[in-house]
């Protein structure tokens, strides 16, 4: 199979930050760093993607230092000097590879259960005290809670920087605590945090404000965001461009340099009318650089039967479509998950043209690090 790969492997630079290609590994909760604490195993883990050739790697969601931020066992925290120890060394090794890395900055909110570490006791922070609507967990957040929050938040950013990484991402999609302020369906305040979208961005405004002035006006800043959600698949934040642009414009005013606008599968459209996914949309409408995302790869496991039935023509479809998009400009970055979990030298057959050595995805590589 011949193709035009050409986009995918091109430099990508945006003030500060200079890629070698326009490939990201997407941010995957991997679940083994015992006592929230990153150690040799992880470090290996990202170095294995990098020498891979991948442009720039987004860590798995790693928690801010707030008690609820946590939501399952054995993710990595970004605070505390063992934690970020075994960051420093997972900067080193990916920049050692010619790789840049960014953390995920994270805090789950609601998603949380009583009973997960690192307290037990400790419930789930939210909005208005819901986990999806209808259906209550956990506490609302006062405003000194959300104050915390916010300070987390740019705590995490500075040591990022400090630590030498190239970036940060701020997690504020799939349902977690961000995106449950940005979605009206959990967050029922009725104070200046609740209410109307600009109320309900006010959270996150302030997030990216705070780290803005803790990093300087130079050091990258990408916000993940989503329509859907883990506990609504069709849930909606928007439902119109024009809706999308009044969501992105304060962002952008905030502090944001590129948007990772999460889908589950990239080739989708995000309003009738025009084939554009949202990643695309939010390009034009913000003007800043975009990364899509969504079941990119080479098989069937990753291209859904929308393209075709026989396994060639998904394969043919998937990646020509994808290289289409980035022609045109579409957005500017591609995220690959699964493909890259599976095999950490995914990106280098598929620049050098071994499709038949590409390994399909299974389940099992989720039973391990390597």
């Amino acid at each position: 199979m011949t193709m035009n790969l050409g986009p995918l492997f091109q430099p990508f630079e945006d003030n500060s930050l200079k890629l070698r290609n326009r490939v990201a590994m997407a941010p995957m909760t991997r679940n083994f760093s015992p006592g929230n604490v990153p150690g040799d195993n992880v470090v290996d883990y990202y170095r294995r993607r990098a020498e891979g050739g991948v442009g720039l790697l987004i860590t798995e969601g790693t928690t801010v230092n707030h008690p609820g931020a946590n939501g399952y066992p054995d993710v990595p925290a970004f605070h505390g000097d063992e934690a970020l120890g075994g960051w420093k060394k997972v900067v080193d090794a990916v920049h050692e590879a010619g790789g840049a890395i960014f953390p995920q900055l994270w805090h789950v909110g609601a998603v949380r259960k009583e009973g997960i570490e690192p307290d037990p006791g400790v419930p789930g922070f939210s909005p208005s005290g819901l986990f999806a609507p209808g259906k209550p967990n956990g506490k609302a957040m006062t405003l000194d809670d959300i104050a915390d929050v916010v300070k987390a938040f740019a705590d995490a950013a500075q040591d990022a920087q400090a630590l030498g990484f190239d970036g940060v991402e701020i997690h504020g999609a799939h349902g977690y605590l961000l995106d449950q302020f940005f979605w009206e369906g959990t967050n029922q305040r009725t104070d200046e945090y609740g209410g109307n979208m600009a109320n309900r961005q006010r959270f996150v405004i302030e997030i990216i404000e705070a780290i803005r002035h803790r990093v300087g006006p130079d050091f990258p800043i990408m916000l993940r965001f989503s329509q859907w959600k883990q506990q609504d698949y069709e849930a909606k934040l928007v439902s119109t461009p024009e809706e999308l642009e009044q969501f992105l414009t304060p962002l952008v005013e905030a502090g944001v340099d590129i948007f990772h606008a999460s889908t589950r599968r990239f080739w989708e459209p995000e309003f009738e009318g025009s084939d554009l996914n949202l990643a695309g949309w939010t390009q034009k409408l913000s003007g800043k650089p975009t990364m899509s995302v969504g079941s990119v790869g080479l098989t069937e496991d990753f291209i859904s039967g929308t393209f075709a039935s026989k396994k060639e023509a998904v394969e043919q479809s998937g990646i020509d479509e994808l290289v289409e998009r980035m022609n045109n400009h579409e957005f500017e970055l591609i995220a690959v998950g699964r493909a890259l979990l599976q095999d950490p030298q995914w990106l280098v057959k598929v620049k050098e043209g071994r499709i038949a050595d590409v390994e399909a995805f299974a389940k099992k590589a989720l039973t391990k690090l390597y």
